[in-house]
């Protein structure tokens, strides 16, 4: 037996509000551009400017500009004015700025310093390596424990479709999926639902701002039958048709090998953005029972925009819609077992007892 190793909040304690998180440290995993620039590089910056910028950028590309006329959202843009005008280097300005977006009115937003241009940073996400770890698998006997800590990088897929082969090969008893500490990333959402499936399932949509352009109203059923699914699961793609089509159909389709026995979600306040997905997909689907905190509510798509300055500026450019759920941000994934985040795992492998005992009672009596 393998010990799964303990949730531990402390590791989280420092995240802001925004998520999507990944984007932040991909510029230690992509080899930064030298820069020549003058050591009073930063003296020179117009840093009101680079503020107008950041505002002007956020109501061009918002999922929903009418969000930005209200009273929560003008506080921070002149909060943000403010800092522009009272700041000198690029740290101050960065690290004001998360500040005062960790009170924002929405999530996702966030400014970095940039390492290569934010087209440039595009063309590689596909193809992003975080290392190895995104993904691993312990037992329990008889019960899969898959811990899964970001849903990003090709290598968190591959570790995630090796995992339903072993839990497959060793025809395990139940699945525990541990996303205490998942704060999100891109399409390894994809195989962690699709082998927990036995039929295709409509999961949500994603709302840009031409829906909200043309409607008052959120879509419905038949608003996202009327759409194909999405296909090609590119963070670069999605980005691309997330903007131009009003709403873009989140579906998943069955994977081989499949597991279909019991599974049990395990999340926290830091499960966030698209662990929030996975989570709220599994539940509506019925195939999974959710167990400890209620989620982050930042569940927003989230795209990255160059700045003046050597900035990059990400905002969410398309809101969540579960088909089962409704809207996720601002609202979480709230559990089918409420508890603390750190008695989870010991309350799923209490589940996972219970109802084993019940089957073998079960087939004791017949019934």
């Amino acid at each position: 037996m393998h010990n799964h190793q303990r949730y531990n909040p402390a590791r989280l304690s420092n995240r802001g509000k925004s998520t999507w998180f990944f984007l932040l440290a991909i510029a230690a995993l992509i080899p930064a551009k030298v820069s020549h620039a003058g050591e009073n590089a930063e003296q020179q910056t117009d840093y009101p400017g680079v503020v107008a910028t950041i505002n002007t950028t956020l109501r061009a590309y918002h999922y929903d500009p009418a969000e930005l006329d209200t009273p929560e959202y003008l506080r921070i843009e002149q909060a943000v004015e403010a800092l522009g005008a009272s700041v000198t280097t690029d740290q101050a300005l960065i690290e004001g700025f998360g500040k005062i977006w960790k009170e924002g009115p929405f999530s996702h937003v966030t400014l970095n310093k940039a390492q290569q241009s934010a087209r440039e940073l595009a063309d590689q996400l596909d193809a992003m390596r975080i290392g190895g770890g995104g993904a691993t698998l312990t037992w329990q006997d008889d019960v899969a424990v898959l811990t899964v800590r970001t849903m990003m990088g090709l290598d968190t897929i591959e570790e995630i479709d090796a995992a339903y082969d072993a839990i497959a090969e060793r025809n395990a008893a139940a699945l525990i999926i541990d996303l205490r500490e998942n704060g999100g990333g891109a399409f390894a959402v994809l195989p962690l639902v699709s082998h927990l499936l036995a039929e295709p399932f409509d999961a949500g949509v994603f709302v840009s701002q031409p829906w909200n352009a043309a409607h008052a109203r959120r879509p419905n059923l038949s608003d996202l039958r009327s759409v194909d699914p999405w296909e090609g699961w590119s963070i670069k793609a999605f980005w691309a048709d997330v903007q131009v089509n009003p709403i873009t159909r989140i579906s998943f389709s069955p994977s081989e090998p499949g597991f279909d026995g019991p599974v049990y979600v395990l999340t926290s306040k830091w499960t966030a953005s698209a662990a929030e997905l996975a989570a709220d997909a599994l539940k509506s689907a019925q195939r999974a029972t959710i167990i400890g905190e209620n989620t982050a509510g930042e569940m927003l798509s989230q795209k990255m925009y160059d700045i003046p300055g050597g900035f990059h500026l990400s905002l969410p450019i398309a809101d969540y819609y579960s088909v089962v759920s409704g809207r996720i941000e601002g609202a979480g994934v709230s559990p089918d077992i409420e508890a603390d985040a750190a008695d989870a795992f010991d309350i799923a492998l209490q589940q996972v007892q219970t109802s084993e005992g019940e089957r073998q009672r079960e087939a004791t009596t017949g019934r």
